[in-house]
């Protein structure tokens, strides 16, 4: 149940909470279907923040696999670079070992490696020295360089996703605030008569099997928990937070986040649901919930709801995964 927030203003403020202007301010009130109206889309477009979040947050940790990856490869590559140029070197000396080295000390001692092969391909002398050698180098070379632009790029796409999930996270706050905002603006009376409409019905008689049974049990356990954007758990959770929780007690890991988790499995017609498969709303899928039977589904809804059960398409119903 929502927290209750500030007394009542005047008319003509609340009116203006829901769009009304009243002909009696000084008497008129705000329409709580109105202001009903308003608040759930206002938590479903932080929703919608929220699941932008969490695949910011999976892009993230993508991205540092990859540059973890990339960076070992330019050492690797770095360390093979190294490697080819002393045998060039040691090359050299071996074959003008007793003569005059002055060209050859330069080429062995440049530290800046384009700058020892451009050098080392003019010295037409080396010709027989050069070989293999020198083409391995200069692969070598080359292969250092995509691995650098490589890293670079991904260090830069890093710094994007860090930048979106900022974006994301400001966008949350904001609307929480102006649904709280909104929600502070009414009688306590209609308040308490708005958000208990959010109220967890009794829940039905739940029958799944096998893996299923355990996602269920978890989820229905769940109820009355409340909703916490990004959250997954122990008593506060998110919808993808709450799915992908209640199925990691089966053994199935899925990714915290809806459009992800509609990715996970195969999809499954609405005539054939079972308990414990994944339902998805919205377009572009923003939430998800578990079905467990009789056209009921558990989920954690928003903030005024917290996790509860209700029907199948209480939201906009897009479709239906079977994880495991």
């Amino acid at each position: 149940m929502a927290r209750p927030f500030g007394a009542a203003v005047s008319g003509l403020a609340l009116a203006a909470v829901v769009g009304v202007v009243p002909s009696s301010p000084a008497q008129a009130e705000p329409d709580i279907d109105d202001v009903k109206s308003r608040v759930d889309t206002l938590y479903h477009q932080a929703e919608q923040a929220s699941e932008r979040y969490n695949d910011a947050k999976l892009e993230l940790k993508d991205l540092r696999h990859d540059m973890g990856s990339l960076k070992a490869d330019q050492r690797r590559q770095d360390d093979r670079l190294g490697a080819v140029q002393e045998q060039v070197k040691d090359s050299i000396v071996r074959q003008y070992e007793g003569e005059s080295l002055s060209a050859v000390g330069q080429v062995v001692v440049s530290d800046d490696p384009k700058s020892f092969l451009a050098q080392l391909s003019t010295m037409s002398a080396f010709d027989d020295l050069q070989g293999q050698l020198f083409a391995d180098y200069s692969t070598e070379l080359k292969a250092l360089d995509i691995r650098r632009e490589a890293t670079e790029k991904r260090a830069a796409e890093v710094a994007a996703t860090k930048k979106k999930l900022a974006d994301e996270k400001a966008t949350i706050d904001d609307k929480l605030a102006e649904a709280k905002s909104l929600l502070g603006k009414l009688e306590a009376e209609q308040r308490e008569a708005l958000t208990s409409r959010s109220a967890a019905p009794r829940t039905p008689p739940v029958a799944a099997s096998g893996n299923a049974a355990a996602a269920v049990q978890f989820a229905m356990a769940q109820v009355g928990d409340a909703y916490v954007y990004g959250a997954a758990g122990p008593d506060a959770w998110d919808c993808s937070g709450l799915t992908m929780m209640a199925w990691a007690q089966a053994g199935v890991a899925l990714p915290h986040s809806s459009s992800a988790q509609y990715n996970s499995g195969p999809h499954v017609a609405e005539s054939e649901l079972m308990p414990g498969d994944l339902v998805f709303y919205y377009s572009p899928i923003s939430h998800v919930g578990m079905y467990i039977g009789n056209g009921m589904i558990v989920n954690a809804e928003n903030p005024s709801a917290g996790v509860k059960v209700t029907s199948l398409h209480a939201m906009p119903y897009v479709g239906a995964v079977r994880p495991g």
